[in-house]
């Protein structure tokens, strides 16, 4: 949703390094640059006025006129600023002090409510809580029935005891759903109410209602991120005629320019809680204005990707792979190739993994183009050899391979290529566990990269230094290049606030797996 605005903001910072100084006219043509990013992106104008003055008021000041790079500065300034306008601190639900926690969804009708209810239900499943999905939507066609649809995807629990469409009492369903939710020992209750197509004065009554007959703990607007403009208008409605703690933002995996996202939270004084960026039930997650501020720049939402890995993979299986391949690359069979793909596959769409790491906005077609099916394709070929052709993979020759071919439904090319991309990623693993660091991201802390590597008594290798250049103006030129490259570099290789994403290099195992760019 954030391309445009990314791209922007990315082409703009560009024109800063390298600058030892930088003058106010500088300042004044950057944050004209983010203005129209802003405006174009469809961020509503009172925000963008705000956040443009402070940009302005905090560059020009010494922060960064006394810093030793002032270009980093700026850009750690409007990163800084950036998550001020997304809300600041990370916003946590609220819960009762004594169950159950109840929690009313309200919006306008297409918003996404009712899909949303279920996403977040299974969401607070996995945080070991029992919640409990109840149909207020009694005037939408099927909507009783599109809910009990999203709850049994979601393995939750419905109240669910008038048939809608038209027929029952909204108002009387939802207080006696927090009575059953206590019956039945549900500590959650999530109230999925009735929204218009437009703002008026009945949908308004009726929230307030369910509101006051349920006194939740928290009540969730949830706001269409596409809509633009009209998502402020709408929210601030909400906020005045029936009031709300939090915001939600669904279908954050849109095409649109994302404006609504970075307005809503500043204009309403509500903090965006979750957000929604899929259509599968578990694309949703707790919004981290840090970390999509970080998104928004170009440097990747490491801390994010390194939770749906811990939350995949398994920390026991983990240390078996690891000895496995402590004990030599032999030991690393197809079998464990499938598996480390298959945990990958339960972490979500590979795209959207990729998008999280640093400097993937020079590859963005590329990840747009890849085939989410080349996975299951890969699978196929793998469980169409037998036990002793993944064990060892070197016994594969032309007859096996047509018949591996035939039996996965690819071409005699495709197992042939698999082999060879399994040998690399062997290699590549064998050198990780032995702490010989990452190719092509020496030096990586936690992955050797060399320097603690024992070499026996070999005598190290002599490395010609790089020479000095005898004109003392290009002398000092090449030093304070090679100063502003440490400042610039992050703590694990990969650029950090203000350096340009598009340094950053993927080592050549993971950029084989990218379709060609065209």
């Amino acid at each position: 949703m954030f391309d445009t605005l990314s791209d922007r903001l990315s082409a703009t910072f560009k024109t800063l390094r390298g600058r030892g100084r930088l003058s106010e006219a500088d300042i004044d043509a950057t944050a004209r640059e983010i203005r129209i990013a802003l405006l174009e992106a469809d961020v509503a104008l009172p925000v963008v006025r705000a956040f443009i003055k402070q940009v302005k008021e905090r560059a020009l000041g010494s922060e960064v006129s006394r810093a030793l790079n002032p270009a980093q500065q700026v850009i750690k300034i409007v990163n800084e600023e950036l998550v001020g306008i997304l809300g600041g601190e990370t916003r946590r639900l609220r819960f009762a002090k004594t169950a159950p926690t109840v929690i009313m969804l309200a919006g306008l009708q297409g918003a996404g409510k009712t899909t949303l209810a279920g996403k977040l239900a299974k969401w607070l499943s996995t945080q070991g809580h029992s919640p409990l999905l109840v149909a207020c939507d009694l005037q939408r066609p099927n909507a009783v029935n599109q809910l009990g649809v999203v709850a049994e995807r979601a393995g939750v629990a419905i109240y669910a005891p008038e048939p809608g469409n038209g027929v029952g009492d909204p108002v009387a369903v939802a207080r006696d759903s927090v009575a059953f939710a206590r019956d039945k020992q549900y500590d959650v209750v999530i109230v999925d109410t009735a929204g218009r197509l437009g703002i008026d004065a009945e949908l308004m009554e009726q929230a307030a209602d369910i509101r006051d007959a349920v006194s939740p703990d928290e009540v969730l607007f949830v706001v269409d991120a596409m809509i633009g403009q009209d998502a402020v208008t709408t929210a601030e409605a909400f906020r005045d005629g029936v009031g709300f703690d939090g915001v939600v933002l669904s279908k954050l995996d849109g095409d649109a320019r994302g404006g609504a996202a970075l307005s809503v939270a500043h204009v309403t004084g509500r903090q965006v809680m979750f957000a929604s960026n899929g259509e599968g039930l578990d694309d949703f997650d707790a919004f981290h204005p840090d970390r999509m501020a970080s998104r928004i720049l170009g440097m990747g939402d490491v801390l994010s990707l390194i939770e749906k890995a811990e939350q995949t993979f398994s920390q026991e299986e983990a240390e078996k792979l690891a000895e496995k391949l402590s004990k030599g690359p032999k030991q690393f069979t197809l079998d464990d190739f499938l598996s480390q793909m298959e945990q990958v596959r339960k972490m979500g769409s590979i795209s959207k993994l990729l998008g999280m790491m640093p400097g993937m906005g020079q590859m963005r077609d590329q990840i747009n183009n890849l085939d989410e099916r080349d996975v299951d394709r890969t699978a196929a070929i793998i469980k169409s050899m037998t036990p002793g052709e993944r064990e060892d993979p070197k016994i594969i020759n032309g007859s096996r391979r047509a018949r591996i071919a035939r039996g996965s439904g690819v071409d005699v090319s495709a197992v042939k290529n698999l082999v060879e991309r399994f040998f690399e990623a062997r290699k590549m693993m064998s050198k990780m566990a032995q702490g010989g660091g990452m190719p092509g991201m020496p030096g990586m802390p936690g992955m050797g990269g060399g320097a603690g590597k024992k070499r026996g008594k070999q005598p190290p290798k002599k490395v010609k230094g790089k020479q000095r250049s005898g004109n003392p103006m290009k002398r000092k030129a090449d030093e304070q290049a090679a100063a502003d490259r440490r400042a610039a570099g992050g703590a694990f290789g990969v650029p950090g606030a203000g350096q340009d994403a598009s340094d950053f290099q993927l080592p050549k195992e993971f950029r084989d797996i990218l379709p060609p760019d065209k």
